[in-house]
């Protein structure tokens, strides 16, 4: 079934009239579209995103609120436009959308962190972002994390292989693509363009935003399809966790011996082996920008 995978943010915001034929046209091509969407309810794209799916009426739009950074974010859409390539259907590849959450290392270098507010910041933090050339490394997901930029000391990364996609502007990246990367154990360094609501995000314009993220699609596949799977008795899509996230119907408790629940406790699945994906027919997508375990869905 052909799913399209969006996601959406201020500087990405169109008319609302437009924003509505464009969705309904899109519904009409695809199928269903799977919307990443910020997780602050009040955030002005996410509060969009309802009014174009109440306006439509359309319980085959899945609003997914994450609380990723914007590289994250934009990471997070590439690898579900891959996904949505093999066999996996659109109510899978919503719940996708936040298993996959628990895959991905975000951060930033940057130069101040005088109006940092996505990780808690000390005082004494606050006094030396007033010292010229001082960095500070910063961590928002899985963890919080803050800390002068120091050669021999980084956050806590990845236990698997990934790849560290690196985006930013006027500080110096070597901490990133040096000691971070090295102790990360990264395969592969990926330059790409800095989101245009990163410098919001983190609170300054100066710096450099990165992500420790699996680039192998079969591996995200395998990952995906070792969890548990369920009917949605509302609507018939096939589902992972425990709400379907387009018709918002709650799946109840259930368990399943010797397979990832979907609503997981606080530890991340182990990483499998790579693996190949069925493809089945490319499903166009459009170009996206934007915690751990599967939350109940808020609307």
């Amino acid at each position: 079934m052909p799913s399209v995978i969006i996601a959406t943010a201020d500087d990405l915001a169109l008319p609302l009239e437009e924003q509505v034929v464009r969705t309904s046209a899109a519904l009409d091509t695809h199928g269903h579209i799977v919307a990443l969407a910020p997780a602050e309810p009040a955030d002005p794209a996410r509060r969009r995103l309802h009014t174009v799916r109440s306006a439509l009426e359309a319980d085959r739009i899945a609003i997914v609120p994450l609380a990723l950074p914007p590289l994250a974010r934009t990471l997070l859409g590439e690898q579900l436009r891959q996904l949505s390539g093999t066999d996996l259907g659109p109510g899978v590849l919503a719940g996708a959308a936040r298993l996959l959450t628990h895959y991905l290392h975000a951060g930033a270098l940057l130069g101040s962190v005088a109006k940092l507010d996505r990780v808690p910041v000390g005082v004494g933090d606050h006094v030396r972002s007033l010292v010229p050339g001082r960095h500070f490394a910063v961590l928002a997901h899985p963890e919080p994390y803050l800390a002068t930029a120091d050669p021999g000391s980084v956050p806590p990364g990845p236990g698997y292989q990934t790849q560290l996609a690196v985006a930013g502007r006027g500080v110096d990246p070597g901490w990133v693509t040096g000691p971070l990367a090295a102790a990360w154990r990264t395969q592969h360094l990926r330059e790409i363009p800095l989101p245009g609501d990163s410098a919001r995000w983190w609170g300054t314009a100066k710096l450099v935003e990165f992500t420790a993220y699996i680039a192998d699609i079969g591996m995200l596949y395998q990952l995906v399809t070792s969890v548990r799977r369920d009917t949605c008795p509302w609507c018939g899509l096939e589902v992972i966790g425990d709400q379907c996230l387009f018709c918002d119907t709650r799946l109840g408790t259930r368990s399943a011996p010797g397979r990832h629940a979907a609503a997981a406790g606080p530890a991340r699945p182990a990483v499998p082996a790579p693996a190949t994906a069925p493809a089945k027919g490319r499903t166009a997508a459009v170009e996206p920008p934007r915690r751990p375990q599967l939350e109940p869905h808020k609307r």
